[in-house]
């Protein structure tokens, strides 16, 4: 493999450091937005609306909605077939090709959506679904697929770099189902008869108008849209593509076919996938900010790394602001489980919160999965990702079928833990190995020093008994201090990059 950190020989130093330092201040003000936006719409919608939901509904009427919802997701290869995720990194890369490339795939996904509801109801029909399970599963189905019309439409925003208008995009139908399913759930009459239906119902609504939405904008920014089916083309975009497509199917199947397995494996599977569902929504809502990492470090590692740039620092630099945080809030979340599950749900405390204990952990693999594994697939690694994706699903449907007759929702948690695990060591490994990366000795004890505070200081907090307010307010002010004591957080370098200034 070519040394991808060798400069092209006509740039000088200088312009090599501007163009570094542009990309490092575009990272850091979009995920600035990206976040502001998020944390103001996000959280309303998991707890306010969410677990409402759930609450209104029973464990077990949600369970049979989660686990459908899974299922759903299963077979969004079809779908997509690896075009989002291809498109986002190509126009990264060859802008100027946007034009010709969304005329083309725009005809494509039409054609790819028919294929994935058509199988996805004959697998339903096989496995064994009932009338209603079918009725609920074919709103699910057309939900993904306006989604995925908004994830295509995203990637030709994102991929040009219009950063702002992909932030706002991607809270909007998540804003939109929190008005809908608000007027429902706290109007008086409607959230007496509150049904699981009318919430499938609302995100069909609010996944529409997105999908609309995000299509306009798009439309707006090409210079001509000609749709097309052009079979050589085509063919040539399945043969660049099934890599990311293969991706899409492998790291659906380890990260949804839990709460698929749950339902289907046991009899009281729709119980025990509401239970998960309960403890899920907390690892969903702290995947929040590992999840705009990677959205936003894909095309401009894609984009520096075609440009033959050093991209170990970026890596470094977002290694530093994600992990920070997240090993604080995995700690907090860790040793208060119990009473964080207390304050939001009536039922199945004690297994709940046995159930996040354990995904807490998978939350740490999975934040770094955001960095290292969305690296890989930047610089074009895909056969690396997809052997370590295969492998993830490989244990995780292992480990599934022996734990989960035996231990339920904990066994699933179990094998997700594990597999999420496995996963980003073998990327951090393929990672440092491809990009020379090397750690200072100094480097790294600051960071083990950094963790064992963020670790430590929850635990002795919950040991004496302090509450659950105390153990968040000390903890994230501890955290905040070793952190800036110890450089995981430098804002001095922070405030250098948004200036363009050298660092």
């Amino acid at each position: 493999m070519s040394d991808i950190r060798f400069r092209k020989p006509d740039l000088t130093i200088f312009e090599v450091l501007k163009t570094r330092l542009s990309l490092k201040k575009t990272f850091l003000t979009n995920l600035i937005l990206l976040l502001i936006l998020n944390l103001l719409v996000k959280p309303i919608w998991i707890f306010g609306i969410d677990r409402t939901v759930q609450n209104t509904v029973g464990a077990a009427e949600y369970g049979l909605y989660f686990s459908l919802f899974s299922f759903s997701i299963l077979f969004n290869i079809l779908l997509d077939m690896g075009i989002t995720s291809f498109n986002n990194r190509e126009i990264a890369i060859h802008p100027q090709l946007v034009s010709k490339y969304f005329s083309n795939l725009v005809v494509l996904k039409v054609i790819l959506s028919g294929l994935y509801v058509g199988f996805s109801l004959a697998i339903g029909t096989i496995i064994g679904y009932s009338e209603k399970h079918m009725m609920l599963l074919v709103f699910l189905l057309v939900n993904q697929l306006l989604g995925a019309a908004t994830l295509y439409f995203r990637s030709n925003l994102s991929g040009l770099h219009h950063f702002k208008t992909d932030s706002v995009i991607s809270v909007l139908d998540r804003f939109l189902m929190i008005v809908f399913c608000g007027i429902l759930l706290y109007t008086p009459l409607t959230r007496a008869t509150f049904k699981i239906e009318w919430f499938i119902y609302a995100q069909t609504v609010a996944y529409l108008t997105t999908a609309a939405v995000s299509f306009i904008l798009v439309y707006k920014k090409i210079t001509l849209f000609r749709p097309r089916f052009d079979f050589n083309f085509l063919l040539t975009i399945f043969k660049r593509s099934y890599p990311f497509a293969l991706l899409t199917l492998l790291m659906s199947f380890y990260y949804r076919i839990d709460s698929v397995m749950l339902e289907r494996m046991i009899p009281d599977g729709e119980m025990q996938a509401g239970i998960y569902a309960q403890a899920f929504r907390l690892l969903d809502a702290a995947n929040m900010v590992p999840f705009l990492f990677g959205g936003l470090l894909l095309p401009i590692f894609a984009s520096m790394i075609a440009k033959k740039q050093e991209v170990v620092s970026l890596m470094k630099l977002s290694f530093n602001l994600l992990i920070t945080p997240v090993v604080g809030l995995a700690a907090v979340v860790f040793f208060y489980r119990v009473e964080i599950i207390e304050l939001l749900y009536l039922n199945h405390v004690e297994n709940t919160s046995s159930i996040l204990g354990i995904l807490m952990f998978s939350f740490l693999a999975i934040s770094l999965s955001y960095i290292f594994g969305t690296l890989l697939t930047s610089n074009g690694s895909m056969k690396i990702v997809n052997l370590i994706s295969l492998a993830g699903v490989i244990t995780n449907i292992g480990l599934n079928l022996l734990l989960i007759p035996i231990h339920g929702a904990v066994g699933a948690a179990f094998a997700s833990f594990t597999t999420q695990v496995i996963s980003v060591i073998l990327q951090i490994y393929f990672c440092y190995k491809i990009f020379n990366v090397s750690i200072a000795w100094r480097e790294a004890v600051w960071q083990i020093t950094y963790f064992t505070i963020a670790i430590i200081t929850p635990m002795l907090l919950h040991y004496y008994n302090q509450g659950l307010t105390v153990g968040i307010v000390v903890s994230a002010s501890v955290c905040i201090g070793a952190a800036i004591a110890l450089r995981r957080i430098n804002f001095k370098v922070m405030l250098k990059i948004l200036r363009q200034e050298e660092v």
